[in-house]
């Protein structure tokens, strides 16, 4: 089963390419409280659809690049411009 993960793209700058930020709330164990962590993964996008604000859906692939080895699923919600 391949991994995935819904973010928002934070640059579109790159040929193919898009950045997106992936935050995540995990429950402290021994504190109770909520902790947000946020990654960056990089991600290949062929059509060059996705911009800046979208919210895209990604899924795990092979190695693309040194640092690809995410692709774009689908947009779920366009950014308002």
């Amino acid at each position: 089963m391949k991994k995935e993960k819904i973010g928002r793209v934070i640059s579109d700058k790159m040929a193919k390419t898009i950045v997106i930020r992936v935050e995540e709330r995990r429950l402290h164990p021994l504190y109770r409280k909520y902790i947000r962590r946020h990654f960056k993964f990089h991600v290949h996008d062929p059509a060059d659809e996705a911009a800046v604000g979208d919210l895209v859906r990604i899924v795990e692939c092979r190695p693309l690049s040194s640092r690809k080895r995410w692709r774009l699923v689908e947009i779920l919600e366009k950014a308002e411009v």
